[in-house]
């Protein structure tokens, strides 16, 4: 049962242990019986969910609403050495006992940042899920950020900055949203390089400390009873109430950043107000050009293209004249629910695993609070009307654009010729 060999931990925080829950369990000899999704959300803000599936391995993560949007210019690259920060010692546990304690038992515990939230994930046998729920709770709750342990990771700030421009998309999409932003959004995700070595512990604290709240938080497991998850919400995570610092509201610019590096290929992101994706993808299937996409950046959309250099202005004009076609109304039916199809085959897949639920699950209890069923989602889906399309793309032309391109740009169109 949670938390009943985290004695330690219950311990430490002096609190008085909950009732024993019994987990959900099928009746011996029967098949388990599938389990909807449950959803709660405390009175504090927090929500929590979770979804018995009878699996032999738990995932369960611990969603914020804190990204690097929540950075100023004073405290850029924050997020960033916070994520590192997972394995330095906690109020609760030593450095040298969390990585015992999750190898021991086959474990893994990862953090992820974007721009918008923070992901703390454990995963491990199901018999095991108090163990790592201990460690979750403490990287999260109680850490402690002396001033060498934070001191010894900051060269790891270079490194795994280095090792994630190795692919040029990262670095290609850093620079749109520096283009596209005046403030929040248009924080990197990565520290700067003049800020390396300098991120204190105090700035650290100070993330945690007013963004960290209950409010922004969404526990999610799977493989977990609720009421054991629920138990665990209410006992550690109410330690600091209300809705925490409110950030500055996104501000669009829409300007161009264009980084010329001799390289054979360009590639190139124009961030737009909107876009169709699906019905995009299907019209440009089997045209003779190089790999054109149409992929969705935070709540805009628009084109991605990876070209030969010569052959860059003829690429990204080929897939902005697709959008203005649409704009006169040239969009069949048949397009149009192909479109949907592939739009819905694709959502289905990508919650087929236990990562895609949790990401689709986070997404929709921070954002919203709630969760919708799949099954509405795809009814969603299938009310689109051709209207709503056009009008869409109509927006996509007349809005106003960011565009970021690294590469050799001889033949890359600027944002205005577009």
């Amino acid at each position: 049962k949670l938390l009943t060999r985290a004695r330690s931990f219950l311990r430490f925080y002096s609190l008085k242990v909950a009732p024993k829950v019994k987990a959900t369990a099928a009746p011996a000899g029967a098949p388990p019986q599938p389990q909807d999704l449950e959803f709660t959300k405390l009175l504090n803000g927090l929500v929590i969910a979770s979804l018995e599936n009878y699996a032999p391995v738990s995932r369960i993560g611990l969603f914020i609403k804190a990204g690097s949007r929540c950075e100023d210019s004073n405290n850029l690259g924050t997020t960033h050495l916070l994520r590192l920060a997972s394995s330095l010692m906690t109020k609760g546990a030593s450095s040298f006992k969390k990585t015992c304690g999750i190898e021991a038992v086959g474990g893994l515990l990862g953090v992820t940042a974007t721009r918008e939230n923070m992901a703390y994930t454990v995963e491990c046998l199901r018999v095991d899920v108090d163990i790592l729920m201990e460690f979750l709770l403490n990287v999260t709750t109680s850490p402690e950020f002396h001033h060498w342990d934070v001191g010894d990771i900051q060269p790891q700030l270079k490194i795994d900055k280095a090792v994630a421009f190795q692919n040029p998309q990262t670095h290609v999409i850093e620079n749109l949203h520096a283009a596209a932003y005046w403030n929040a959004l248009a924080n990197p995700l990565y520290c700067p390089d003049y800020r390396i070595g300098k991120v204190t512990p105090e700035e650290l604290h100070y993330l945690i400390q007013n963004h960290f709240t209950s409010a922004r938080m969404a526990l999610i497991g799977l493989g977990v009873s609720h009421p054991v998850l629920k138990q665990v919400a209410e006992q550690f995570l109410n330690m600091r109430g209300g809705l925490g610092l409110s950030g500055p509201k996104a501000k669009y610019r829409g300007v161009e950043i264009r980084e010329e590096n001799g390289d054979r290929s360009a590639e190139a992101n124009g961030l737009v107000f909107f876009s169709m994706s699906s019905v995009l993808g299907h019209v440009s299937r089997g045209a003779a050009t190089p790999p054109v996409f149409f992929t969705q950046i935070l709540d805009s959309l628009g084109i991605y293209a990876i070209s030969q250099a010569a052959a860059a202005g003829d690429v990204i004009k080929a897939a902005y004249n697709q959008v203005k076609t649409i704009t006169q109304g040239n969009l069949s039916n048949t397009d149009v629910q192909t479109a949907k199809n592939k739009l819905k085959a694709g959502y289905l897949m990508s919650v087929e695993s236990s990562e895609g639920v949790l990401e689709e699950v986070e997404s929709q209890a921070l954002i919203v609070g709630s969760y919708v069923l799949p099954s509405t989602v795809l009814q969603q889906i299938d009310s689109v009307a051709n209207a709503d399309i056009i009008n869409a793309a109509k927006k996509f032309v007349s809005g106003k654009k960011s565009m970021a391109a690294s590469g050799n740009l001889g033949h890359t169109p600027f944002v205005d010729e577009l």
